[in-house]
């Protein structure tokens, strides 16, 4: 499930990214509270706090980190979880395809699909 547009826009401008964002999806500290926003570019993964009350508004910048940084595994069976600089976080199970995209392209990029349009 993609994250929606506004969400998407509001991380762009609160970070100041002109690139593209490789990736994007909420996730939650374990056992409910903080809302995050993990955002992927080419050259980093930064993790942009949305408090306890929303997960749609940027409220400041957790952390950053470079792109190599794995952000998986994620654990699932009770709930999808994963541990990610000395924090476990939850995510919704439509996002766990998203975490394991954005680590594949760096780790195991040869387990990707290729691109069917190379050319365009």
């Amino acid at each position: 499930m993609p994250v929606p547009r506004p969400l998407r826009e509001r991380c762009r401008e609160f970070l100041g990214i002109d690139g593209e964002i490789r990736y994007i999806f909420p996730a939650m500290t374990c056992g409910g509270g903080a809302g995050f926003v993990f955002v992927v570019t080419g050259d980093q993964v930064s993790v942009i706090s949305t408090g306890s009350l929303s997960r749609s508004t940027p409220k400041s910048i957790w952390g950053s980190y470079p792109r190599g940084t794995r952000i998986g595994p994620v654990e699932t069976g009770v709930g999808a979880s994963f541990e990610f600089a000395g924090a476990v976080f939850e995510v919704d199970d439509e996002y766990v395809p998203v975490v394991n995209a954005a680590d594949a392209e760096v780790f195991a990029r040869d387990s990707l699909p290729r691109d069917p349009l190379p050319d365009l």
